[in-house]
């Protein structure tokens, strides 16, 4: 109960207009920081119902593979530029993306992510990484401006992020499997 509440209070905290407003007036401010928090709530509400859904879990989410494939395509969905500016065009977008990105993206992880076998995993992060590069490549490379509400200036600053951010993992999961993994297994 207590995580279910921590969850709805992230998103209604993230929907009051002045916070919702500050965050959309920016690419950076969007893409990475209010929907990685959406996603979070709805992964927080996923492993507070973890326990309660552990019949339906065994039935219908077998080794956390259909959970993952909702999470792939629904952040590929919300990785468009076209969808991005939907959500900032039209209300019912907004609210689309309020309800999506939570019980879509976060909460089948939550729910997915202790089923998946370490090689799955490991097979995951590779994916995320790779596709924060293409897609920081792809916002700051190109030509034309992607997202109608936003300046090609703030297109630029988010590829660049999106770069950093993946040299980062990449960096993190190397040292995670080399050093740390090394030390456990001797």
């Amino acid at each position: 109960m207590k995580r279910m509440i921590i969850s709805l209070g992230m998103v209604l905290v993230l929907s009051i207009p002045p916070i919702r407003h500050g965050l959309e007036e920016s690419m950076i401010g969007q893409m990475l920081i209010q929907i990685p928090l959406l996603a979070l709530a709805g992964y927080i509400l996923g492993i507070g119902l973890r326990q309660r859904m552990s019949p339906f879990l065994s039935r219908y989410n077998q080794y956390g593979f259909p959970g993952l494939l909702l999470v792939f395509f629904a952040n590929i969905y919300w990785l468009l530029p076209r969808s991005i500016d939907a959500s900032l065009n039209h209300a019912i977008f907004e609210t689309i993306k309020y309800i999506t990105v939570p019980l879509l993206i976060g909460f089948p992880l939550a729910l997915s992510w202790g089923s998946l076998h370490l090689t799955v995993k490991g097979f995951v992060w590779a994916n995320v990484i790779s596709m924060f590069f293409v897609m920081g490549w792809f916002y700051a490379n190109s030509p034309i401006r992607l997202c109608n509400n936003y300046l090609t200036e703030q297109q630029l600053r988010l590829g660049n992020s999106f770069m950093l951010i993946s040299v980062f993992l990449l960096i993190s999961f190397f040292c995670k499997f080399f050093f740390i993994g090394m030390k456990n297994s001797q």
